[in-house]
């Protein structure tokens, strides 16, 4: 290969990335947009009329299509595996890694269980959706305050034993790409006072798709691992028991993660 060919080469692939950069960028703002125009849209007028008759249940099969829907017209194609590890009549604490918005649309809509989400009480000030969390068991919790993130979880924990599953993403924000961070200890307490067992949740890919700090996007494939559950029977909602826990679910979720 001579020295022309390989200036041209180069020149090739500065471009092709330099391509790649836009796309990215256009990709992102459209996923962007199209959840604010699902919001805005669809957002206000099943609100009102669930207000309305006084049904706010109904709002959850709107949602359901609304997360879906977002999903498929940013371009993510989810692949479950472990769906097996779930039993339709019982409620789960499912605890996941987090690295893209991408995740909790994701949680919320393709567990095949009716489910709610512990997020984050920034959540609240997004219009439209910050009042519509309400009516599907969204709750939002601030870790700033101690008081209120322990009513939070709580009232979550009273759901749970009602027969609401939650899904809860422990690290407690979005790490960075391949990154994984420490999980937190409230949704180990939260299984525990509830008596039920938590299904470990590897998200795999959605950094790539979406990643914190990246600004850009693209469309591929979405993998979702559900974990064998890890039971809570037996245990007791004391920093022993809760450290032990978190520790096993830890690792579960790392494991799967980082496997080759």
């Amino acid at each position: 290969m001579n020295s022309e060919t390989i200036i041209q080469t180069n020149e090739s692939q500065a471009e092709f990335k330099r391509w790649n950069k836009v796309f990215g960028k256009l990709w992102y703002w459209w996923s962007l947009f199209v959840a604010a125009m699902l919001l805005l849209i669809v957002g206000p007028p099943t609100i009102s009329f669930c207000w309305l008759v006084n049904r706010r249940e109904w709002l959850y099969p709107w949602c359901l299509w609304g997360a879906r829907t977002w999903l498929r017209l940013s371009g993510a194609k989810i692949v479950m595996h472990g769906k097996e590890n779930i039993e339709k009549e019982k409620s789960y604490v499912f605890i996941c890694n987090h690295r893209s918005y991408l995740d909790t649309a994701t949680i919320f809509s393709y567990t095949g269980k009716r489910i709610g989400v512990i997020a984050k009480k920034e959540v609240l000030k997004v219009p439209i959706l910050g009042y519509g969390m309400q009516y599907v068991n969204i709750m939002a919790i601030d870790r700033s305050n101690n008081q209120r993130a322990v009513e939070t979880m709580k009232a979550a924990t009273d759901k749970l034993r009602s027969g609401v599953s939650y899904a809860i993403f422990a690290e407690g924000t979005r790490a960075l790409p391949g990154e994984l961070l420490p999980f937190k200890k409230g949704a180990f307490y939260m299984a525990i006072e509830a008596g039920v067992p938590i299904i470990p949740v590897a998200f795999k890919n959605t950094d790539n798709l979406m990643g914190k700090k990246r600004g850009a996007a693209q469309p591929g494939t979405i993998e979702v691992v559900f974990l064998p559950p890890v039971s809570t029977e037996g245990l007791l909602p004391n920093d022993k028991d809760v450290v032990k826990l978190r520790a096993e679910v830890y690792s579960m979720v790392k494991e799967e993660l980082y496997k080759k």
